[in-house]
């Protein structure tokens, strides 16, 4: 009976108004049989299987076949719009009520429980009425029986595995219908796209000449696939518009098939993902994914060694899990990546292209099983990675969430425009300035802004124009009406308050772009004095900026006015903050004063040398080679080291460390002039790792070379943390050292002479 009843939609009732005209086989058709489909009918049947089938999913008159099989599927397979019982929660309540219902003549209801999930055969607790057929017999129900009969071999999913929330392994592993099948992904093959009846069934599709061929064209094994790329939008082939998913298969082979509609796309690529796609990184395929596949990685605190992970990329977002039962799903915000590179490593006798990527102290290292899936992962992630359009959102990121193209333009006016009379006010070359903002459009990760390559008018008018021209107002044109109206407000406390509430309501990365843009402008008009710039001023130079507005209006001017001289209190920041921006401005504008940057070889005498706010060791290291002339290799490691307490400690910069920021760090010693960098070989590049040994600890303040004592502990490092023992037989460390936030100098013996001159 199930292969009558819910195997049809709107074909039954036809039949059923003919039986009684036809002659049929009577080793068939019984007059029971006859009787339960007069019984049940179409409509019956419908009121179960389409009770809450939308009308915009009805299937209508013009339904092409790949459509109607669409819907057949959900309605049968999947029972998408079924009719779900009330008050029946698991399967013994099911049988429970099925045994009540068969010795009554509602066949409807015994019909509902069996497509819910009840067991036919199940134990009815009476031993001589053992099964619901048996039951049925002694209370006289023919068509009950018939039912039972015809559904005896039936296997309907269980009522749990019919939950809203049922995962993608839940899904029927069979799949069939007609797709567009290419194997190959150049463009000459998704022209010749060639429309197959496909069946996906133990894990192989197969795609046949015609639904109705006995034997299969073409037959891939979908275990083998390691990456699938989906194209949400409809991708135009010599077959007209379809939806396409490209396979790529361990093999270094591609197949691309397509879709007529997004949803029999979505339905293939939730099938497809659970025949390669572990139940344990299920989570993974839910995303609203543009590309799912597994790859060889590494991160953080394990280096050593390769393992397979599965990652999904959803718009710039890269979601990651190993798949272990501790594995937790990781996520790479790609916008925000401080580094991007593609390097080649040997493993072994082969060569393998790596991936390299840093976000927020994160460092994630991948490769492919081969070029092509590594090449697709690389392209993709880097175009995910880039700038893609004129809102905040669209644009490269800095850790804090800010575009780069701000934080750039913000670092080189501090350090280069803090003291300069009239920043801001003065224009830049326009053919300049639109080249610059075409160079941070198009990788702003990659721009260094440097003072004799670039002039300060021009990093001026290309923050200026960016703000301008973004795809909407820093300060958001929807809340115009709302800044304005707060200068109603004649007492400045509650205006402030007004402003504090509509800086909460703004999108979270213009948020902190404002914060960082007042930030900077207070700094500016901290330093008046010098630059003759203040908060006045800035307001009237930046009001058209943030509003987006053509001219400028003295309500917008005042509005922001009010933000920049109330910086500290619309983003709490504290006194020691204050502080410390105070003793920075004091610092940078010593240094232009005196021209005080110095870089030094040890074997000569310090001299000025400029140092941009994007510059990091490596690049500020063969900088000075160059000037001093110095020949170097690729082999030689060649780095920038930062120098304190007199020349008693050292340490080697990391290599994404700016220069600048390590710099004005030194305004927070108590004698910041006694610090300097220096450029030399790094005798440590050679990674060399001890995990435990006794060494010398002493717990003191910076001032911790002057006389304090050293004690001997063992130590070791484990899991990101230093931790500290009394000696080797030791159970319980007496310190642990998280290392995540910490420096770490080299101490120097100063009275040794140095081995040359």
């Amino acid at each position: 009976m199930s292969s009558c009843v819910p195997g049809q939609h709107r074909s039954l009732g036809p039949s059923i108004s003919k039986v009684r005209s036809l002659k049929l086989d009577s080793s068939i058709w019984s007059n029971e049989l006859v009787e339960l489909f007069l019984e049940v009918g179409n409509k019956n049947a419908n009121s179960f299987w389409a009770a809450n089938l939308p009308v915009e999913e009805d299937l209508y008159s013009g339904a092409s076949a790949e459509q109607r099989a669409t819907f057949i599927r959900r309605k049968y397979r999947e029972r998408k719009y079924r009719r779900v019982l009330e008050e029946i929660h698991d399967l013994e309540q099911l049988n429970q009520a099925l045994c009540a219902a068969v010795v009554t003549p509602d066949v409807l209801q015994t019909m509902a429980l069996v497509f819910s999930g009840a067991d036919v055969m199940c134990a009815t607790g009476d031993p001589t009425y053992s099964t619901p057929y048996l039951l049925a017999q002694r209370a006289g129900q023919k068509l009950q029986m018939e039912f039972l009969h015809q559904n005896k071999l039936s296997d309907f999913p269980r009522l749990e595995q019919w939950s809203e929330n049922a995962s993608p392994s839940d899904a029927s592993l069979f799949m069939d219908g007609f797709l567009y099948i290419s194997s190959g992904l150049a463009k000459a093959t998704l022209d010749h796209m060639t429309r197959r009846w496909c069946t996906l069934e133990g894990g192989f599709l197969s795609y046949y000449e015609s639904e109705r061929s006995p034997s299969a064209i073409g037959r891939v094994d979908v275990t083998e696939v390691v990456s699938l790329a989906i194209s949400n939008t409809e991708t135009m082939t010599g077959a007209g518009a379809v939806f396409t998913v490209e396979l790529y298969l361990q093999t270094e082979r591609a197949l691309i098939v397509g879709a007529e509609t997004q949803e029999t796309q979505r339905d293939w690529i939730q099938a497809l993902t659970k025949c390669f796609v572990p139940p344990k990184v299920e989570g993974l395929v839910r995303k609203d994914s543009e590309l799912i596949g597994r790859l060889h990685y590494k991160e953080g605190h394990d280096l050593y060694y390769w393992r397979v992970g599965w990652f999904t990329l959803e718009g710039s977002a890269l979601f990651f899990s190993s798949g272990d039962e501790e594995g937790e799903e990781a996520v790479l915000q790609l916008k925000q990546l401080q580094e991007l590179t593609v390097s080649t490593h040997t493993e072994g006798e082969d060569k393998i292209q790596v991936l390299l990527m840093v976000e927020c102290g994160r460092t994630v290292y991948i490769h492919g099983f081969g070029k092509m899936d590594f090449t697709l992962w690389h392209s993709a992630i880097t175009l995910a990675a880039g700038t893609d359009g004129k809102a905040l959102s669209d644009q490269q990121l800095t850790k804090n969430g800010v575009p780069i193209i701000v934080d750039s333009c913000i670092a080189f006016v501090t350090q280069y425009g803090l003291c300069q009379e009239g920043v801001y006010q003065r224009p830049g070359d326009p053919g300049r300035v639109s080249l610059l903002l075409e160079e941070f459009t198009r990788d702003a990760r990659n721009v260094k802004l440097r003072e004799k390559e670039h002039q300060l008018e021009d990093v001026t008018d290309t923050l200026k124009s960016f703000l301008s021209q973004a795809e909407d107002a820093l300060l958001t044109k929807e809340l115009y009406p709302y800044w304005v109206s707060a200068l109603d407000e004649k007492d400045a406390g509650q205006r402030v308050k007004k402003y504090s509430t509509f800086i909460e309501s703004l999108p979270k990365i213009n948020r902190s772009t404002l914060d960082a843009l007042l930030q900077h402008l207070y700094r500016i008009q901290q330093c008046s004095h010098l630059n003759r710039m203040p908060s006045e001023k800035l307001a009237s130079v930046f009001s058209s900026c943030l509003f987006q507005t053509q001219g400028q209006t003295p309500q917008e001017i005042r509005v922001v006015h009010d933000l920049i001289s109330n910086y500290v209190t619309l983003f709490s920041v504290n006194e020691d903050q204050v502080q410390q921006m105070e003793r920075e401005n004091s610092f940078i504008t010593r240094w232009n004063d005196k021209k005080d940057t110095t870089v030094s070889r040890p074997t000569e005498p310090k001299s000025p040398m400029g140092v941009s706010p994007s510059m990091r060791p490596t690049e500020l290291a063969e900088t000075a080679l160059s000037m001093r002339n110095v020949a170097f290799t690729a082999d030689d490691f060649w780095t920038t080291f930062e120098v304190i307490e007199n020349g008693e400690l050292e340490r080697p910069l990391h290599h994404s460390e700016k220069i600048l920021e390590q710099v004005l760090e030194w305004s927070s010693l108590d004698c910041p002039s006694s610090a300097f960098l220096v450029i030399k070989k790094f005798a440590g590049a050679k990674r060399m790792f001890i995990k435990s040994d006794y060494l010398k600890f002493s717990d003191g303040s910076s001032k911790l070379l002057s006389g304090h004592k050293f004690q001997d502990k063992y130590v070791i490092l484990r899991a990101e943390k230093l931790l500290l023992y009394r000696d080797i037989k030791s159970t319980k460390a007496e310190k642990a050292i998280q290392l995540k936030c910490v420096k770490c100098y080299l101490g120097l013996k100063k009275k040794l002479k140095p081995p040359t001159k």
